[in-house]
């Protein structure tokens, strides 16, 4: 490097550090570039289950049915058994002695019969009481 040109150097060095005040301001810059989108926000939390609803009314009660028609007559029952023997009856009163018949003739005399045996001898009567005095 020459000489001359080294002092030309070191001028420009004392000359701005010289320089020590705040200059104009620059022109303004061209606008930023636009931002990049940010990110969808997290979805919020599930609502509370709602509350259970009333119980409903009472139905109506239904109409009462029409009334059936009669029935048919039975059939004729069997004949009953018969009934037991009534108890025989008390016997009657004996009746009054009827009157005496007239007495009948006389039969014809009928045959001797054979003998008869011998009776057993009797015992011997108790002596009666004694007479009164003669």
């Amino acid at each position: 490097m020459k000489v001359s040109n080294m002092i030309a150097a070191s001028l420009m060095a004392v000359a701005l550090s010289a320089c020590t005040g705040t200059g104009p301001a620059g022109p303004a810059g061209a606008p930023g570039n636009t931002g990049n989108t940010g990110n969808t926000g997290n979805t919020g939390n599930t609502g509370n289950t709602g509350n259970t609803g009333n119980t409903g009314n009472t139905g109506n009660t239904g109409n009462t049915g029409a009334t059936g028609t009669t029935g048919d007559t039975g059939a004729m029952g069997s004949t009953g058994n018969t009934g037991n023997t009534g108890n025989t009856g008390n016997t009657g009163a004996v009746g009054s002695t009827g009157n005496t018949g007239a007495t009948g003739d006389t039969g014809a005399t009928g045959n001797t019969g054979a003998t008869g045996n011998a009776g057993n001898t009797g015992n011997t009567g108790n002596a009666g009481p004694a007479g009164p005095p003669h």
